[in-house]
């Protein structure tokens, strides 16, 4: 789609596919950054500085579109990222379990000149789980390197359904957004 380099500044499996499926030619790229968050912030906030802080990071030559994302859930306000235990993502979903909850997923494009934060949020509602389909669901990995302990491309669709918004947003990258921000962009510089 763009004759530039587009490095992506994330390890995400998904965030690769969703913009190969698109049309992109990217190269994965990442540098280990700072990602402390100030204590109170909003969701919508806290990926956007995220997002930023990855696309920063990284090393970028002359001529290259830098991209950084990341996804967080927020539940009542509150945001929960990954677990870092079994236990920790046990938690999370007897949480979400019977409940709506929104995803906000921030993304950052940076050229040589120009640079655009952005966010999309969507809401995903969950079924009522018992405790051995939540103990099941973690038995099977997947919620592991997830925000929220779930991917709802995954097994986790199977009890999470987007009631509002972008369900590529729920995967970890809002396709639909990026495009027409990355349009905006590329023709800038």
């Amino acid at each position: 789609m763009s004759k530039r380099k587009i490095v992506l500044a994330s390890k995400s499996p998904r965030r690769k596919e969703i913009l190969e499926k698109a049309g992109y030619d990217i190269e994965i790229r990442v540098q280990d950054a700072d990602e402390t968050l100030p204590k109170g912030i909003l969701p919508e906030k806290a990926v956007k500085m995220l997002a930023e802080i990855k696309a920063s990071a990284v090393k970028r030559s002359s001529g290259e579109i830098v991209i950084g994302a990341d996804t967080v859930v927020s539940l009542d306000g509150e945001i929960l990222g990954k677990p870092k235990d079994e236990n920790e993502a046990f938690l999370m979903l007897k949480r979400l379990s019977g409940r709506e909850h929104e995803v906000f997923t921030g993304v950052c494009i940076m050229t040589d000149t120009n640079k655009k934060v952005f966010s999309d949020c969507s809401a995903v509602r969950f079924k009522n789980l018992s405790d051995e389909e939540i103990t099941d669901y973690i038995k099977s990995g997947e919620p592991m390197d997830k925000a929220g302990a779930y991917g709802i491309q995954g097994l986790g669709g199977e009890f999470a359904a987007v009631t509002c918004g972008s369900f590529y947003n729920v995967m970890g990258f809002p396709i639909e957004k990026f495009n027409k921000n990355f349009l905006e962009i590329s023709k800038i510089g």
